[in-house]
């Protein structure tokens, strides 16, 4: 019995016409009868009543038919599964992210999925979170980590919360603050380095300051996240950033604000009205998987605290 012998049949059953069954598997008739003929012969039984022109199923093809459906449709199954699965030894994604989750947690699961997929190719844009909603929006990216709330009024973006990160005052190792947790009210009249414009940490800082009663004052403005950490580092000021950044940087020091603090969502973005690629699904699913098992291991960098379940 052969899958294309199945597929005749079920043609000529549908059809109760030999000749259209034939058009229809686009093979000459006489072919199909033959093979037709080869099945009955292997099954040992008449699958047709040929009766004065009149092709009708007989008991044995009565029986045949759903199973040959189930045979065909579980096949086809199969071979979409396979299809995607060798897909994934080639393709792309073009992931975005924020400068601190590239220099956090961002790169263990990077490694993670090449390991699992090394044929994938994997662009990783890093910007501020209201550029990468941008790009996203435009096509340009197939996920996207970024900071809620969504600054955007696009219905086509769906978002997943998945990790909620703390902010810092941080300052240089060598004027550590000597105290478990700093007021923002404290940082009136100090000088400060801060990001560039339309950058979200720079807003969030602008944000708890003016609620404060005070306008922040600036040694230096207009840098992107590591740039931002020199500064602090050389000892130009002290700065507003997420926990995570100060893992490996000796130079620098971190103090919690105090209760409520600040801190920010960083959910998982992409657009409703595109069906992502197998390899960006791919990532999600690594991606969630990793955040998840951090959270549960207790693995996640300091700070941060896992949403996602």
């Amino acid at each position: 019995m052969q899958l294309q012998q199945l597929a005749y049949f079920v043609a000529v059953a549908e059809t109760r016409h030999f000749t259209q069954a034939a058009e229809r598997m686009r093979v000459a008739q006489p072919s199909l009868s033959k093979q037709i003929k080869a099945l009955e012969a292997d099954l040992g039984a008449p699958l047709f009543s040929r009766a004065r022109g009149n092709v009708t199923l007989t008991a044995a093809g009565e029986a045949l038919l759903p199973l040959a459906r189930r045979i065909l449709a579980d096949t086809d199954t199969a071979r979409q599964e396979v299809a995607q699965l060798a897909g994934l030894r080639r393709g792309r994604v073009r992931l975005g992210a924020t400068p601190s989750l590239c220099a956090g947690l961002l790169a263990d699961a990077l490694a993670r999925f090449h390991r699992a997929y090394p044929g994938i190719e994997l662009l990783v844009e890093e910007g501020g979170s209201r550029d990468l909603v941008r790009a996203l929006a435009r096509g340009q990216l197939d996920l996207s980590l970024i900071i809620m709330p969504l600054q955007s009024d696009d219905p086509s973006l769906a978002t997943q919360e998945i990790l909620r990160e703390n902010l810092v005052v941080v300052t240089a190792s060598h004027e550590r603050m000597k105290k478990p947790y700093l007021r923002i009210e404290e940082l009136r009249g100090r000088q400060m380095v801060m990001f560039r414009r339309g950058y979200d940490l720079r807003e969030a800082t602008l944000t708890a300051c003016r609620q404060a009663g005070f306008e922040p004052r600036f040694a230096v403005q207009g840098g992107e996240m590591d740039a931002v950490l020199r500064f602090v580092e050389a000892g130009l000021g002290v700065a507003v950033v997420p926990s995570m950044v100060l893992d490996g940087r000796p130079g620098l020091s971190g103090t919690p604000l105090a209760p409520p603090g600040l801190s920010r969502t960083i959910a998982l973005a992409h657009r409703k009205d595109v069906e992502p690629t197998r390899a960006a699904q791919a990532f999600r699913e690594t991606l969630l998987t990793f955040v998840v098992e951090a959270g549960h291991e207790g693995t996640l960098p300091q700070g941060v605290e896992l949403i996602a379940e």
